[in-house]
């Protein structure tokens, strides 16, 4: 099974959601969702510390030692020299057992080497794919298997919406 990530930040809390899939399903298998009403605040250049207790709290509900890998909106390195992100800090929690893709909707300045523009339908705009402990080749083969016709594969505009909704 794929698991894919995603949160939404409310007001007063935040919506952490993921998806159980098959790399070419239209329509997760299971949707989790967990609230996190004590959430921390922003820091630029840290995103990690904000978003990764979202991700660890939902992540609680699967089961990883069946999970193929999960996907993260976002990054797993900004920087070529392999700066952590969001993906990577996840993949140290998770005791480098569960491979961690990141696909991004942006690209950062210096990450030429270790994130892949992926052209998915007819979109001219690119997915930047990247990924940790799993074969990059492979991940690349995998993300273009995703069902959808478009830039934004249907499970993860599926999950952007759910994690969109209001609280359970």
């Amino acid at each position: 099974m794929i698991i894919a990530t995603d949160i939404h930040y409310k007001e007063t809390y935040a919506k952490a959601v993921c998806v159980a899939f098959q790399w070419e399903d239209a329509i997760p298998k299971k949707v989790y969702t967990a609230t996190i009403d004590d959430v921390a605040p922003y820091v630029p250049g840290e995103f990690y510390k904000r978003e990764l207790p979202c991700i660890l709290k939902v992540l609680e509900q699967v089961d990883l030692e069946t999970t193929e890998a999960i996907i993260v909106d976002g990054h797993v390195f900004v920087h070529d020299n392999k700066k952590y992100g969001l993906g990577a800090y996840l993949w140290e929690a998770l005791d480098k057992k569960v491979p961690i893709i990141g696909v991004a909707k942006k690209s950062f300045i210096n990450t030429k080497n270790v994130s892949t523009p992926v052209l998915r339908g007819s979109s001219e705009k690119p997915l930047f794919v990247s990924c940790i402990g799993i074969d990059k080749e492979n991940v690349l083969e995998k993300i273009n298997l995703l069902h959808g016709e478009h830039r934004m594969p249907t499970i993860l505009k599926l999950l952007d919406a759910v994690t969109k909704t209001e609280k359970e």
